[in-house]
């Protein structure tokens, strides 16, 4: 996908590799990626700074999308998100 930088395209989700950048990089990047996913579409953000645990699911809520996966392996937060109303479905996501 041009323009995304740090974005990577294939068949799944989108990533966007955040690692080693602070705020708001790595909420900037994410929504810059989600305006340029289709609808149902899928965003991955990979990011290693301790704020995006607070800013990227006040991002996905105030976007009005989906949050459908928020883990952490060391110190990388993953995050997915689906380009969709978070209010069509019911699942919760799992916490860190």
């Amino acid at each position: 996908m041009k323009g995304l930088e740090g974005a990577a395209v294939g068949s799944g989700p989108i990533l966007v590799d955040a690692r080693g950048h602070r705020c708001p990089v790595p909420s900037l990047r994410l929504r810059r990626a989600l305006e340029a996913c289709p609808d149902g579409g899928e965003v991955e953000l990979l990011a290693d700074d301790p704020l995006a645990r607070i800013d990227v699911p006040h991002l996905v809520g105030s976007l009005g999308y989906r949050l459908v996966l928020s883990s952490q392996d060391g110190s990388v937060l993953s995050f997915r998100v689906r380009k969709e109303s978070a209010l069509n479905s019911a699942t919760e996501v799992p916490s860190m």
